[in-house]
């Protein structure tokens, strides 16, 4: 069963910048094209950045320019570096492999790491 384990938010001043890592197990991690996504109150959650098992990168408008997505195979983890941080990135951000995809519809889901921006 794939497990995912998400790390690395807290609470951090409009402007500033957090990294966060997901740990991935119980899977061939290196062949699946990987997401972060985030869900705030009230609110679905949402794909913001995703990263092809090639390395091909891509990201929500709403985060672009500022967000971005890396992994490191070796260490079957994918990490997303979030700068210029704005209250409206508030939000449990969590990852899994892309919608549609085997890995993803086994509905498995991490804890997530909470992510605050607020002065």
């Amino acid at each position: 069963q794939v497990q995912f384990v998400e790390s690395g938010g807290g609470l951090v001043q409009p402007g500033g910048s957090l990294r966060l890592s997901c740990a991935v197990s119980g899977t061939i991690f290196s062949i699946w094209a990987m997401g972060w996504y985030r869900q705030a109150p009230g609110k679905q959650r949402e794909l913001v950045a995703h990263i092809m098992s090639g390395g091909t990168t891509n990201y929500a408008d709403s985060v672009k320019g500022r967000f971005t997505i890396s992994r490191d195979n070796a260490k079957n983890t994918v990490y997303l570096q979030m700068n210029s941080l704005k209250p409206e990135d508030t939000a449990v951000y969590y990852c899994n492999a892309l919608p549609g995809s085997r890995l993803y519809q086994q509905g498995a889901w991490g804890q997530g790491t909470q992510v605050t921006v607020s002065s």
